[in-house]
């Protein structure tokens, strides 16, 4: 599902339980994470729940470097803000990564005010892990 659709669907619903749901719903259409991608080095730091990032770098398309991710967690509202998160950053090149400001996206939709400081601060080391790769796969390239 891309953003965009993400945004749409957003929009239709003005209940914050029904948004609750819908991101509990994204969650479960997140792929699969292996559970050896469950590990020590995949976890993201600074969360409250259970966070694993994994990042797998795709030199497809003319030599063009993207970064893919699977995501999961323990809590339910977490797995649907990854989905929301590996919308807007997989499949993407580091370029496009350090270009896409998300915390500015999730205040679009309203989580600024609607997510526990805990959670908020969670979702910045999430947007902070992936940029951090962005930036080390540039470093590579160089």
């Amino acid at each position: 599902m891309t953003i965009d659709e993400i945004r749409d669907n957003f929009a239709l619903l003005d209940d914050w339980d029904d948004r609750y749901r819908y991101v509990i719903e994204l969650g479960r259409m997140l792929d699969p994470m292996p559970e050896a991608e469950h590990s020590t080095a995949n976890k993201v730091q600074g969360c409250a729940s259970q966070v694993w990032l994994s990042r797998q770098v795709d030199r497809g398309d003319a030599g063009k470097t993207r970064l893919k991710y699977l995501g999961d967690s323990d809590a339910h509202i977490v797995r649907g803000l990854i989905a929301i998160l590996l919308s807007l950053y997989s499949g993407r090149t580091p370029e496009q990564i350090l270009a896409t400001d998300a915390i500015s996206v999730f205040d679009e939709f309203g989580f600024r005010d609607h997510l526990t400081p805990q959670r908020s601060n969670g979702l910045r080391a999430m947007v902070e892990r992936i940029r951090s790769d962005a930036r080390e796969a540039l470093a590579g390239a160089a």
